[in-house]
């Protein structure tokens, strides 16, 4: 479709869900939002490039340590073979450190996964739907666009606790874009950096297993996005190929949604839009707060796995 309809024109059809977008691209899509990224939008990132400068947007995959929600320690292996090395990874998971989550990922508490797959389509085989090899094929290549919320509170005396929940509201969203002199356009690619990952990086061994506790017990807190329809309605009506952040949930936790949904089911189940979390901002935020520019050439390759549930990003921004 050319045309997309808005938030409020979904669905497109009385036989879809509400407040998705299944369909939009047709019945067999496994791409998503991803379908933004079309040329045009492609040569749009290119010309956000006029220094040279790169800055990789992927954690150590060690990271964090210990890891979240009963992920395991990622094991690395060197092998020693006379003439040269090999290497092998034992217990990698691919959402432990930054991520995307593809569309197989979170369904929807009452209608299910992205275009109306269900856990039986998920079978990690060929043949299997909504898998992350369908944007590694692709190639995600566009305009990106960071939103620095860190500084952005701080600027305001009020900044942003990495252990108490607050939500960033579509108002803060647009306050921030104003006062950093950016506007969205269709098909970017979103990043919102809350500090928290700066601040992690800061903290004890024992604070981190603390996090990873909490992590577990599903009591974390922290800011990210407001799970609100509004929030859903803004990033769809925005038309972004995808939004990532630099917490390990995208959404506040705790959420405070409708009961039994998250964000995750609006965005990435109902929408389409790929969701990224855990990336690493620092070096990039740093640097648009110094030259005043918040554009860039942001290109993206997951992992070509056929029926993977998510995948480090592999993610440059070049400015």
């Amino acid at each position: 479709m050319t045309e997309l309809p808005d938030y409020d024109q979904l669905p497109i059809s009385p036989d879809k869900p509400p407040r998705s977008a299944w369909g939009v691209w047709g019945d067999d899509d496994e791409l998503g939002a991803v379908n933004l990224l079309t040329p045009d939008r492609v040569l749009a990132g290119v010309a956000c490039v006029r220094k040279g400068s790169t800055f990789p947007l992927n954690w150590d995959l060690e990271m964090p340590d210990p890891p979240f929600y009963g992920r395991g320690p990622l094991k690395h292996t060197v092998v020693d073979q006379g003439d040269g090395q090999d290497d092998f990874y034992d217990n990698f998971y691919p959402q432990q450190s930054s991520q995307w989550d593809a569309l197989c990922h979170v369904g929807h508490s009452e209608y299910g996964y992205y275009n109306g797959r269900t856990p039986a389509d998920f079978t990690g085989k060929p043949g299997a739907k909504n898998g992350v090899e369908h944007w590694a094929k692709k190639g995600i290549v566009g305009r990106g666009v960071l939103l620095d919320a860190a500084r952005h509170f701080s600027a305001a005396g009020r900044p942003l606790h990495p252990t108490r929940t607050t939500d960033i509201t579509v108002q803060d969203l647009r306050d921030i874009a104003d006062a950093q002199g950016v506007e969205l356009q269709q098909g970017d690619i979103l990043l919102i950096r809350t500090g928290w990952m700066e601040w992690y990086e800061q903290t004890s061994p024992e604070k981190r297993a603390e996090v990873a506790r909490v992590a577990r017990a599903q009591t974390l807190e922290g800011p990210g996005l407001e799970a609100s329809e509004d929030m859903a309605r803004f990033l769809w009506n925005t038309h972004v190929a995808g939004a990532a952040t630099d917490t390990s949930t995208f959404e506040s936790w705790p959420h405070r949604f409708r009961p039994g949904e998250y964000l995750h089911m609006d965005v990435l189940a109902l929408l389409g839009i790929p969701i990224g979390e855990m990336w690493f901002m620092e070096s990039l935020a740093a640097d648009c707060a110094a030259d005043g520019v918040y554009e860039f050439l942001l290109t993206s390759a997951p992992l070509n796995k056929v029926g993977g549930v998510g995948s480090p990003p592999n993610a440059i921004a070049i400015k």
